[in-house]
């Protein structure tokens, strides 16, 4: 009999998936920017060939850190293994800094050489490029937004990198064939172009990846969901401190909720059950719940 797979796992399960779509996609495409590139005399074609290659590895990166980041808690992980979301999406981001490196110097020194202007057909090819990028980044980060997955958001936003690159090159060649004589570097500015969009991309993503490494704040609405449901068991005054925590797919929360008094301890403690118990019911990703009770008028530190 198999079991059943939790929120987590269908979650994780849903990134993978749109990770492999991007991976076949890449592999095609990057094969297809590439010849045409050298055959059509484009180095900005190829430059986008380079950040093609540069997602797939990327993309295979996310799809380990997915897959480990669901494996149950053991003796080493008692908190889980979550952070490995994070820091796959941080792994890409600094693969798309590198990227960003190499396409510009070589960039400069095709602007410092004299070469061929890129051949028309180029123009075609990357037309088909930034509809099939454009259209795989919005399905890679839907799925992204859908499970809050950093990883896969990172992954999606090399979709829309790989774009952006395209119509800059498409631009760059462009400029260099209406020009003619004189303009060849137009692809090859292009090209540097495209490296500074990668590189503020690889920004871009860095900075949430390190936000859940360090335990950032997570959405706000998150908090407030929790302290509603909490202040809807009859015997809970209100609520004092109040954190939350992502850790991969799922969210930990630490709660103080205040409670009579006089309450004997046994009782204390069942309340703090039925709300954590309510706490999950009504969010399954909140995986880890901490319940702490206070006595009115007596609030704890921070």
């Amino acid at each position: 009999m198999t079991r059943a797979l939790t929120a987590q796992e269908v979650l994780a399960q849903r990134g993978m998936r749109s990770t492999l779509v991007g991976i076949g996609v890449n592999l095609l495409l990057a094969a297809v920017k590439a010849v045409a590139g050298i055959l059509g005399h484009s180095y900005a074609l190829v430059a986008d060939a380079v950040e093609s290659t540069m997602d797939i590895a990327s993309s295979l990166i996310v799809w380990m850190g997915l897959r480990y980041s669901v494996k149950p808690p053991d003796d080493n992980h008692p908190y889980g293994h979550g952070k490995a979301e994070p820091l796959a999406a941080m792994a890409v981001s600094l693969a798309l800094f590198a990227a960003a490196a190499g396409v510009a110097v070589q960039s400069v020194r095709e602007i410092r050489l004299p070469h061929h202007a890129p051949a028309p057909f180029t123009l075609v090819v990357l037309i088909g490029v930034i509809a099939i990028k454009e259209t795989l980044f919005r399905y890679v980060f839907k799925v992204g937004a859908t499970t809050r997955s950093t990883a896969v958001k990172s992954d999606a936003w090399h979709h829309r990198s790989d774009a952006l690159t395209s119509v800059g090159a498409f631009v760059g060649i462009s400029i260099a064939l209406i020009g003619g004589a004189g303009y060849e570097a137009a692809d090859d500015w292009a090209a540097l172009f495209a490296a500074f969009i990668i590189g503020l991309n690889a920004y871009l993503l860095l900075r949430p990846a390190l936000d859940e490494l360090t335990d950032a704040k997570p959405d706000p609405a998150l908090e407030l969901q929790v302290r509603e449901v909490a202040q809807q068991n009859p015997h809970v005054i209100g609520t004092h401190k109040c954190h939350v925590r992502k850790m991969g797919f799922d969210y930990y929360v630490d709660l103080d909720v205040i409670i009579d008094g006089q309450m004997t301890v046994t009782r204390g403690h069942e309340i703090a059950h039925e709300v954590q118990n309510a706490i999950r019911a009504a969010n399954p990703l909140f995986s880890k719940v901490l319940i702490h009770v206070e006595p009115p008028g007596n609030p704890p530190p921070a």
